[in-house]
């Protein structure tokens, strides 16, 4: 199975999904590291992802052209201008077309709400992720 998990600035959220995957599921997922910056990046990478891409043209490129199972990332990566504008046009437009499953992390920026995620805590987001997943890849 390939997993791309995408984040930006300092890639906490996306460390702490590589990390969760890795712990939980491990060898059986290929994971794709998409930072909007080098940085970012890199820290997905140090978290356990196999290969890690950066930037805006990269990203959207990896998006169009690469057949993978999900998307991982916060609210923000579908949304022009998300994670404090470090999400370009391009970039979720590639994201949002893409045919594959996105796991979108319902955090409460960007001045979107969704109700009924008022009370739900980003572990319990990650841990229903991670068991999505788990399930997906026994139906394989």
């Amino acid at each position: 199975m390939k997993i791309a998990v995408i984040d930006a600035q300092g890639a906490g959220l996306g460390q702490n999904i590589i990390k969760r995957i890795r712990k939980e599921i491990d060898n059986d997922v290929y994971i794709i590291a998409l930072g909007t910056n080098s940085f970012a990046t890199s820290k997905m990478v140090q978290a356990g992802a196999n290969v890690g891409i950066s930037g805006e043209r990269a990203i959207s490129s990896f998006c169009k052209t690469t057949k993978i199972d999900s998307i991982i990332g916060p609210i923000g990566i579908i949304c022009s201008g998300g994670i404090n504008g470090e999400i370009t046009t391009m970039i979720s437009n590639a994201i949002f077309n893409m045919d594959c499953t996105k796991y979108i992390l319902p955090l409460q920026k960007h001045g979107i709400y969704i109700p009924g995620t008022r009370n739900l805590q980003i572990k319990d987001i990650i841990e229903e992720i991670v068991l999505d997943i788990k399930n997906n890849i026994e139906e394989f």
